[in-house]
């Protein structure tokens, strides 16, 4: 059936060959045309040789999350052949380097196989084996604009401005587009009845990841201090972070850096010299993943307690222990909402894509200092590294960061006697200083008992008094943070309720499903601790089916104990293999469960 502006294409290659570049021309040239595209990219956790995958999703309806089906498979690794020609929907294509023929392509009778001798057209208008190795994968593209009908003057411009000052590189570029483009035009027919045709679906869009938003975000949000231990997926915020301050934060007269930066030995010292430099007054952060979390736990609870803010953005993978570093996953959520041994509960921020990556970046600083506490930013691996269509970046150049409850020299100087942990306004958030302001504005920052005062304590009743405030400060947290998104689509009994990056897939889920007349409610949790409009539409429900990416149903865990929901009611989707979930996974979930009985 002929398709326009709904096609999938992974391209299978071996890591290390510069394929990320084809790819990307790909995808940028099919987002030139104005149609909608998300990129998703699976790679092993070595630097070379082993399988890697690339996911182009053309969705002229704008849906961003993986498709769980695929039209084009470009086959450019022979170990991985019979796995990629195996994932092929029945009526799709594999494309795949005829140089050396391989029969066993032709084992599937209900999908269409095409052959292009990519290698030998290489090898035969190139010298050099690198440069043959590159051009190959460059010559696909020209293959796939073709069958597709990309445009090809697009592709020129856009080797036009990556290799502005190269001009043989242009040229070399162009001339590997021109053979894949050539054969495939004098040998199949073109274009395949799945193709792309341009509209004006992208207009006021970008194409970003989700850790290069939050690096700018960061900068917004007026972060002067970043330490950190390199960690996947996490190292490329701060690289963003790091490029954009180079960019934006020197000063224009001396040429000094106006910002810090520092690789520290390992997660826990990051973590102390964040909390250090936001003790003395600066916007500071750290990004990590989660074997970085399990390292800064001890220092979370001393920030919790002491009540310093920080800023953490957890870039979640799979797990336990060292896991799949390059896959993603949502398994993260209770050790960041109760990182530390003793009573400890942390405020949580859960971004759905890159645009909310820069917003909620803002955000964690602000309520961080609000509420004088650790904030975390719960992205993954699907969010930060892969590439997203969002909305264009809007700013407003009023912004003022919320510094919170500071007293400042005439503050305290007008006041008898300063004291750090006590509530003074009745909402659990006591008044604090910055180092060097005023001599009254002196304490001690105390990990060990204190009183509501500062002075080091033991006794039961001070004790107590101090960990009450913290939790009335909970409850103040729980009215201030971002509200979750909630939808009702008509009145019935059933809803689906998610986190994060299970936004897109539950979305497009929602429609097939609304297709079917299978009608849902909708609610997307985007803080921790949750706000009272997450319990009541729990209470408005008999059945509610909590979608997330790990297996130990951590965020219905979390709804258990934080808005006391009924357990019976929240049915658990649980997808949890390191690829990012699907539409299809939750339409079946849904569909499985009605068919058990479940309200509909």
């Amino acid at each position: 059936m002929a398709k326009v502006n709904d096609v999938v294409i992974k391209i299978a290659t071996v890591n290390g060959t510069g394929s990320a570049s084809a790819n990307g021309l790909l995808r940028k040239a099919i987002f030139r045309m104005g149609i909608p595209v998300v990129g998703k990219n699976y790679f092993p956790s070595n630097i070379q040789g082993l399988p890697t995958w690339y996911e182009i999703r053309v969705t002229g309806d704008g849906y961003q999350s993986r498709s769980d089906r695929l039209d084009i498979m470009v086959a450019m690794n022979a170990q991985t052949y019979a796995k990629d020609m195996a994932e092929v929907t029945s009526g799709g294509w594999l494309i795949y380097d005829s140089t050396w023929p391989r029969s066993s392509l032709l084992d599937r009778d209900d999908i269409t196989v095409l052959g292009v001798p990519l290698s030998r057209m290489c090898n035969e208008s190139f010298n050099g084996a690198r440069a043959r190795i590159l051009m190959k994968n460059i010559a696909y593209v020209g293959v796939l604009a073709a069958l597709l009908e990309i445009d090809l003057d697009i592709i020129t411009e856009l080797l036009e401005e990556t290799f502005a000052d190269k001009q043989h590189l242009i040229e070399s570029n162009m001339k590997a587009i021109r053979l894949g483009y050539d054969y495939a035009t004098e040998n199949f027919v073109c274009p395949l009845p799945s193709k792309v045709e341009a509209m004006e679906g992208t207009s006021e869009h970008i194409i970003m990841d989700g850790n290069t938003a939050a690096g700018l975000g960061c900068m917004y949000a007026g972060a002067t201090v970043g330490a950190w231990y390199p960690i996947t997926p996490s190292t490329s915020l701060m690289d963003a972070f790091r490029n954009f301050c180079a960019e934006y934060r020197v000063d224009p007269e001396t040429g000094k850096r106006t910002y810090c930066i520092i690789q520290a030995e390992d997660e826990l010292a990051a973590i102390g010299m964040v909390l250090g430099a936001n003790w003395n007054g600066a916007r500071s952060f750290t990004p990590t993943s989660g074997p970085g979390i399990s390292l800064m736990s001890e220092f979370l609870g001393f920030a919790y307690y002491a009540e310093i803010p920080a800023v953490i953005f957890n870039v979640q993978r799979t797990g336990p222990s060292t896991g799949m570093p390059t896959r993603t996953q949502q398994s993260d959520i209770l050790s960041c909402a109760y990182a530390s041994h003793g009573d400890t509960r942390h405020v949580l921020l859960f971004p759905a894509d890159p645009y909310e990556c820069f917003h909620m970046a803002v955000q964690a600083f602000d309520h961080a200092e609000r509420l004088q506490t650790p904030v975390m930013v719960l992205s993954d691996l699907d969010i930060g590294m892969n590439d997203w269509m969002i909305p264009a970046f809007e700013w407003d150049d009023d912004y003022v960061p919320d510094r919170g409850k500071v007293l400042g020299a005439e503050e305290l100087e007008a006041m008898e006697k300063f004291h750090r942990y006590l509530d003074v306004d009745g909402d659990g958030i006591p008044y604090r200083t910055l180092p060097g302001v005023h001599p009254k504005g002196s304490y001690f920052t105390r990990g060990s008992g204190h009183t509501k005062y500062g002075a080091y304590t033991e006794d039961s009743a001070a004790y107590q008094d101090v960990m009450d405030r913290l939790l009335a400060k909970w409850e103040t947290a729980r009215s201030e943070l971002p509200e979750a998104e909630i939808v009702y689509s008509k009145f019935n009994k059933a809803a689906v309720l998610t986190v994060g990056s299970g936004h897109a897939a539950c979305q497009e889920a929602l429609d097939r499903l609304g297709a079917q007349n299978v009608n849902l409610n909708y609610c997307r949790v985007k803080a921790f601790p949750f706000s009272d409009s997450v319990r009541e539409f729990i209470d408005n429900h008999e059945v509610v089916y909590v979608v997330e990416q790990n297996r130990d149903a951590q965020l219905r865990t979390l709804l258990m104990l934080d808005s006391e929901a009924d357990p019976a009611k929240l049915v658990s989707l649980l997808h949890y293999n390191g690829i990012p979930i699907n539409a299809g996974f939750v339409v079946d979930g849904v569909l499985g469960e009605i068919a058990k009985g479940r309200a509909a």
